[in-house]
């Protein structure tokens, strides 16, 4: 069985075609997903959806792009869902210095919020970076996200950095990236962290994996993912299907 880590099922990409994708997924062997909430629509949407199907769960967070919009009420929201049985993590969280939308020291200080409400919730946070490496891992640190631990989602960096974030309590999670063959440091990042400590996702509709890359992504596509990380260990595809799912079920608590 496949655990789909992170899609965003709540991207109006599937508003036409919802049961059909979710029908696809299930016949790749997909048994769980996270759908990622990261404002006030798509988090709505996300409870909306872990409500109707038994094996979607989700994580609830604010995007850093939009970090200017936060508000206290929404921190408040958002914690308020935290308790929800369903939801499994906080975030995404992070920080994007490829958007100007909303100025570095905002996106700082919302991503440190975050990180004390999940301490206080006790929850995983599902981190979300986009050149913004250095400040990422250091404002990690100094919160001791450790506590809590999470996700470095669709992790683009070296195996450095990524043996840094594991060092702090953190999964590794590679999507359709890992499949480009111009990819050299996921594929690095796949041979060199411990399947232990790796974790599979789409991030669908965006990032579709080869031979699909430029196409709507969805979570069946997961399966090609596993596939390529089992080439690059020179393991089985069953076994890294199990172990990532081990993975994903120790992180979020679910039985």
């Amino acid at each position: 069985m496949l655990f789909d880590t992170h899609v965003h099922l709540n991207a109006e990409q599937f508003n036409e075609d919802l049961e059909e994708v979710i029908s696809r997924a299930k016949e790749a062997g997909v048994g769980k997903m996270v759908v990622v909430g990261f404002d006030r629509p798509t988090i709505e949407r996300a409870m909306e959806l872990v409500e109707h199907y038994d094996f979607l769960y989700a994580s609830v967070g604010w995007h850093p792009v939009d970090a200017i919009d936060m508000t206290d009420e929404d921190l408040a929201w958002i914690e308020e869902l935290s308790s929800h049985p369903k939801v499994v993590a906080l975030g995404e969280m992070g920080l994007d210095y490829h958007w100007d939308k909303s100025p570095k020291d905002v996106q700082k200080e919302v991503f440190r919020k975050q990180i004390h409400l999940a301490k206080k919730v006790k929850l995983p946070i599902i981190i979300h970076n986009r050149e913004a490496t250095q400040d990422i891992v250091d404002i990690l640190r100094e919160e001791g996200a450790e506590e809590v631990g999470g996700i470095m989602h669709c992790f683009s960096g070296s195996p450095q950095i990524a043996q840094e974030c594991v060092d702090m309590n953190f999964y590794i999670s590679l999507g359709g990236p890992v499949t480009f063959k111009n990819a050299k440091k996921p594929k690095e990042v796949a041979q060199e962290i411990p399947l232990e400590r790796l974790l599979i996702e789409t991030d669908c509709p965006y990032l579709a994996p080869h031979p699909n890359r430029g196409k709507r992504n969805e979570p069946a596509y997961v399966k090609l993912v596993a596939v390529q990380i089992a080439e690059l260990k020179g393991i089985s595809v069953e076994e890294v299907e199990r172990i990532t799912t081990e993975n994903a079920n120790k992180l979020f608590n679910i039985n």
